[in-house]
């Protein structure tokens, strides 16, 4: 039960590593025909040759059934490429801009952009107290030993609303905590995400069936760290869910439903997948050696039934096409389409390093969806990393922001060059193939072509 739980657990993902795709060939791509999109699909001549080729070697070398990217600069169409399927099965449908993959941690920016909203409004303090919005966060305790005992000492300091936005609160993960923690965790249910139909039915079982009750069990549970002192990967961003929908009054999912997908014409973006649309559903795999397994099919996954309750740090299923365009959002600052959502000042405080005084950012283990840390210093902002400086040779900007997904998923926005870019993949573990970083290789050398 233990390994299987701590598959569960999800989330555990990292921004791109080498976001090279902020560099020269970027900022001097030549344009492209004036379309709506530019999609490039299996075989076909691309306007980025390189990046499909790659991809058309992932799948047929059978290191993936298929894969999508969108790529973005400035206000220039979308670039799509596509390879594959979105199952290993015959006859399965053609991976697409529009097909829909489990995002898991890249469902965290979203709420953290849902959070700033608020805030925005003034309905949250970004260091208020979080029980302010759910009481039972009062009086919190620290484990002194957290994996061989829970002795705990008292929290020295409130966990405000900026700790659960950076994952500097003290919570953990189910896949993070061990020995004693991990136990209590595991018992209390606080097991915010969705994996496939076999390991749900146990799941269930202990997880709580409202948002409202998941907050106050995770509010059970001692501390792995005091308050505001260290980075620990966690559920704060499920707990970020439950203070939204007190403060804004209304289920934390409809908020992210009526205040960002709808306005930013984000059609494919799901709590739960409608069975209508189960064919545009990829399917998730675990590789286990050299054999790639599946373990959600598409067909009858476990998305395709309601969650226990919306999970803000693992809970979306959203296709390509709609992550570029809430990233695209985030690179206009706050507006898409002449549709405005947030201020600018709200997103370039969203996009800057939040992370309490003295707290640093180091990165997340590659095997578990994140980037190892890397030469350039980097800092954590609502919900997602920030890298602190310029990569080498300007790549990525200072200011690019992102995060990723359990699966293999990605996402990141260069706010200076105004450059994104979404990696969609479904297997378990996300660094079983160097995708990210040879995607963004791949990138730069069709834009420096693209720009001769």
């Amino acid at each position: 039960m233990t390994r299987t739980y701590r598959i569960a657990g999800l989330g555990l993902a990292g921004m791109l590593a080498t976001a090279a795709v902020g560099g020269q060939a970027l900022r001097r791509a030549a344009p492209v025909p004036a379309s709506q999109e530019v999609v490039s699909e299996g075989l076909r001549v691309s306007f980025l040759p390189t990046t499909q080729a790659l991809f058309d070697g992932y799948v047929r070398d059978g290191k993936m059934p298929g894969i999508v990217a969108a790529f973005g600069v400035g206000d220039r169409p979308t670039w799509f490429v596509a390879a594959g399927r979105l199952a290993t099965d015959p006859g399965a449908a053609a991976a697409m801009p529009d097909s829909l993959w489990r995002v898991y941690s890249m469902t965290k920016p979203i709420t953290a952009m849902a959070a700033m909203m608020l805030i925005e409004q003034g309905r949250i303090g970004l260091d208020d107290p979080v029980s302010k919005y759910i009481p039972a966060f009062a009086t919190m305790r620290v484990a002194t030993s957290p994996e061989t005992s829970l002795a705990s000492v008292p929290a020295q300091r409130p966990i405000t609303i900026r700790m659960l936005l950076t994952h500097t609160s003290g919570l953990t993960y189910n896949i993070i905590a061990r020995g004693a923690l991990l136990k209590e965790y595991e018992r209390l249910g606080i097991l915010p995400a969705a994996v496939g139909a076999s390991i749900e039915p146990g799941m269930r079982r202990v997880r709580p069936a409202t948002l409202a009750a998941f907050a106050d069990r995770v509010a059970q549970a001692p501390l792995i760290a005091q308050p505001g002192t260290a980075w620990n990967y966690s559920v704060g961003l499920d707990v970020m869910g439950r203070v939204i929908e007190v403060a804004s009054g209304m289920p934390f999912d409809r908020f992210v439903d009526t205040r960002i997908f709808a306005p930013l014409k984000m059609t494919s973006s799901y709590w739960t997948v409608p069975r209508a649309e189960a064919g545009r559903l990829a399917t998730n795999y675990a590789w286990t050696a050299d054999t790639l397994a599946p373990l959600d099919p598409g067909a009858t996954s476990i998305w395709l039934q309601p969650p226990s309750f919306p999970y803000g740090g693992a809970g979306l299923v959203m296709s390509a096409r709609d992550y570029d365009r809430f990233l695209h959002m985030l690179a206009d600052e706050g507006a898409l389409d002449g549709v405005r959502i947030m201020k600018p000042g709200t997103v370039r405080l969203a996009m800057s390093n939040l992370l309490p005084a003295g707290v640093t950012f180091g990165g997340v283990g590659g095997a578990t969806g994140g980037a190892a840390a890397n030469a350039t210093p980097m800092g954590f902002g609502a919900g997602g990393s920030v890298y602190l400086a310029d990569g080498p040779g300007g790549m990525p900007s200072k200011g690019t922001y992102g995060w990723g997904g359990a699966a293999g998923t990605v996402a990141f926005v260069d706010p200076v060059k105004k450059v994104r870019g979404t990696i969609m993949v479904n297997y378990f573990p996300a660094d079983r193939w160097p995708v990210r970083q040879e995607a963004v290789r791949a990138l730069a050398a069709d834009l420096t072509r693209l720009r001769r």
